[in-house]
């Protein structure tokens, strides 16, 4: 009950977007290569900084 008061750590926070980069980059991929490019690029970008978060 109380989870819905709880903050997001920035990790949770970059996880949601790194998914959702995935997400769209996947979708991306039957229309835009180029786009869908960037996108995982970016996602690979928020990869890096979770792991940073975690050492």
């Amino acid at each position: 009950m109380f989870q819905l008061f709880k903050k997001k750590s920035q990790k949770e926070k970059l996880q949601a977007r790194y998914k959702k980069l995935l997400s769209e980059a996947h979708q991306l991929s039957t229309t835009n290569r180029k786009l869908s490019d960037e996108k995982v690029f970016e996602a690979e970008q928020v990869m890096k900084q979770i792991e940073a978060l975690e050492e």
